[in-house]
């Protein structure tokens, strides 16, 4: 080696040594590593608790875990493309990744709706379990490839409540004429049961319940539901969410952008989405468990159990249709084998233990 060549080696070293010590930032990002500027897209209202800023909060973890060689900027439903238009908008290209529900993409993808929740399915630890340490993950990419995106697990709102209703519950023939906001699977089965369903997003559904549009909505659970006002404008709070026991949010990215990272940029990504994933069940368990308490004292609402036979019925249809959903195409029959064959294989496990002690305690 040449004394040029060792002086301008020396120099770079020493360049970066010293931008380090001032700005605290890798020097491999400042050494000419390249650096990656990515879109994010949501379905969530912007600033929207829990969903919209854990997004946010995942967004500025890949930049911490890079070093800030890859960094997110995040757009809410509606500012750069409409809620339900994430997917879309990532499989084209046009937007790096987004964060929205896979149950949202039905019409474009029928076994999408099994990686979100199926009626009567698994609970929040039995979706990560399949996912993790099942087929779960492995088939969720096998789905999303032809769209060109990439699939990771990204949050989850636990067992939700069951909706909003302007009437009660106490038969199956409650349901008929019923229009009902309620997304997925959960919404052929209100449908078979004779109900009128549609699929709004989050920014739509107040007004339409205020105005009559809809009679009844689902969203999620206390914490959100205080916050988007139903207690306002519907009688009745029913739980438990049977349509949805553990719904998995997600993460997609597309395939040619996340393929073009460097292996350590897409553990970050990887890593960033398995902490929201923790992360946002966790914040939804605990903001739920307080709001409810406000909803019993402070709102003075009537909060309500689906009568058994009510449960037992929407069971029923729940079977009928999920079977109808998965012959449609063979990746669709493909998933709901392995998930119904993994859910049969956790049942006795938690029934021994899970099942026996909240039945104890509660």
């Amino acid at each position: 080696m040449d004394r040029r060549s060792l002086i301008k080696k020396g120099a770079v070293a020493a360049g970066a040594f010293i931008a380090v010590k001032a700005t605290g930032k890798d020097s491999s990002a400042l050494a000419g590593e390249k650096k990656f500027r990515w879109k994010m897209v949501t379905s969530w209202p912007p600033s929207f608790p829990i969903l919209q800023t854990g997004v946010e909060r995942f967004a500025k973890r890949v930049g911490e875990l890079s070093k800030g060689r890859l960094t997110i900027q995040v757009y809410a439903g509606g500012e750069l493309v409409p809620p339900l238009g994430v997917f879309d908008a990532v499989s084209s290209g046009s937007v790096e990744c987004g964060h929205s529900a896979a149950y949202y993409w039905a019409g474009k993808c029928n076994a999408a709706q099994w990686f979100t929740s199926i009626p009567f399915g698994l609970d929040a630890q039995g979706m990560n379990a399949w996912f993790y340490f099942g087929n779960g993950l492995k088939l969720w990419e096998e789905v999303y490839s032809r769209f060109n995106l990439v699939p990771r697990p990204a949050g989850n709102t636990g067992v939700q409540m069951g909706g909003w209703f302007n009437k009660k519950i106490e038969k199956m023939a409650d349901f008929k004429g019923l229009k009902m906001r309620i997304p997925g699977i959960g919404g052929k089965v209100i449908g078979k049961a004779g109900g009128a369903v549609t699929l709004l997003p989050a920014g739509e559904i107040y007004t339409s319940l205020e105005r009559g549009v809809i009679d009844a909505t689902e969203w999620i659970g206390p914490f959100h539901d205080i916050r988007m006002g139903f207690y306002k404008v519907a009688k009745y709070y029913y739980g438990p969410g049977w349509h949805e026991p553990g719904s998995t949010l997600e993460l997609i990215v597309n395939k040619k952008a996340y393929e073009a990272l460097p292996l350590d940029l897409k553990m970050a990504v990887d890593t960033a989405a398995a902490e929201l994933n923790i992360q946002m069940l966790s914040e939804f368990e605990t903001k739920n468990a307080m709001a409810l308490r406000e909803l019993k004292k402070e709102k003075k609402i009537q909060i309500l159990r689906f009568p058994d036979p009510v449960l037992e019925g929407l069971r029923k249809l729940s079977e009928q249709t999920i079977s109808e959903m998965a012959q449609k195409d063979a990746l669709s029959k493909k998933v709901n084998e392995d998930f119904q064959k993994f859910k049969k294989g956790l049942a006795p496990w938690n029934k021994i233990t899970e099942k026996a002690y909240y039945d104890f305690m509660l």
